[in-house]
This record gives structure tokens, C-alpha cells and sequence, in this order.
């Protein structure tokens, strides 16, 4: 019995969220298939979206990095195909890292549409927005991070509300 994927629906925002599509077109046929497909996910929900494109994947982390304070979230849109060296190996762990790192430690929210492919028929299979749609998946997954985080970033969630427990001196446990 095959396994079936599971989408979450995607959320509901009060005001729509500006998001930056970071795009490596190092190959650009796929590339392209991937930026259709997120910005289809986007303009059916309504959201406000740029694009910018860099000269590899190993550029997106720091694309992003350099708008992080001008976006709700970002999707990060490229192809890296295994060659014959361990470039690939490389270029395939740091940009992840890259974008893991900027999510984690920044709270950036950004959804992956990096695709690590052995081979072109794979990738343009993921890309394809009438295939697997990746650039679309990491599109929804960009809005879903921001509803996290507008979710959590509301003082009610947070404890500053009517009725909070107060710390003594205002100070946190750990200072």
C-alpha cells in the first residue's frame, strides 16, 4: 500500500504577508517551473511577493539574510544536480544549513524549494507545477511559518496579557 502525502490547508492571515521569492536559475527551465509554482500558491492566497534571483544556491541564504527585515518569510527556489565531484555534496548541506541556520537561530521563516537531485528528469518532475510542485509546497510552507509566527508573536501567547503571571522584578528566570 503507498504511502499518501498530507497537506495542511493553509492558513488564514488578517492582513496578508509580503513574501520574497529567492530563485538560483543555474538551471533556468527548472528554475522557472519552480518560481510559477510558488507564485501560484501565493496569488491564490493573496499575498504580496517579490522575486530576486542570485547566481547559485549557495547565494539564497545570504539573499535572504540581507531582506530579512523587509519580509514575513521567504521561499527559497533552486536546483542542484549531482555531478562528478563532491561540489555538489557541498553546495547541496550548506544551503540547507544556510537556510536551517536562518529559521533557527534568526526565526526567519522560510520554506525550501532547493531541490537535491541525481539527475534533470528528476528535478523537473518535482518542479513541475503540475507534477510534484515543490516551488508551490515551499511556497505553503513559507505561510504557514509566518501564521506561526504571528500566532506566537501575539503578548497574549506570551504572557503579557490581562491576568499574566508576573516574574518578580520583571526579570526571566535566566537573567
Amino acid at each position: 500500500m503507498a504511502e499518501q502525502d498530507t497537506a495542511l490547508p493553509l492558513p488564514r492571515f488578517e492582513t496578508p504577508p509580503r513574501i520574497l521569492l529567492v530563485a538560483a536559475p543555474f538551471y533556468r527551465a527548472i528554475a522557472d517551473d519552480l518560481i510559477r509554482g510558488a507564485r501560484a500558491v501565493l496569488d491564490g492566497f493573496g499575498a504580496a511577493h517579490d522575486l530576486v534571483e542570485v547566481p547559485g544556491a549557495l547565494e539564497i541564504p545570504v539573499a535572504i539574510r540581507l531582506a530579512e527585515r523587509r519580509y514575513d518569510g521567504f521561499v527559497a527556489l533552486g536546483c542542484v544536480l549531482r555531478g562528478e565531484t563532491t561540489h555538489y555534496e557541498t553546495v547541496c548541506a550548506d544551503s540547507a544549513r544556510g537556510l536551517m541556520l536562518l529559521g533557527v537561530e534568526r526565526g526567519l521563516c522560510i520554506g525550501n524549494g532547493i531541490l537535491t537531485c541525481e539527475t534533470r528528469a528528476q528535478a523537473e518532475v518535482r518542479a513541475d507545477p503540475g507534477g510534484m510542485d515543490k516551488g508551490g509546497g515551499a511556497a505553503a510552507a513559507a505561510l504557514h511559518l509566518v501564521a506561526l509566527a504571528r500566532r506566537f508573536s501575539t503578548p497574549q501567547e506570551f504572557g503579557f496579557g490581562e491576568g499574566a503571571i508576573q516574574m518578580a522584578g520583571g526579570f526571566g528566570a535566566h537573567d
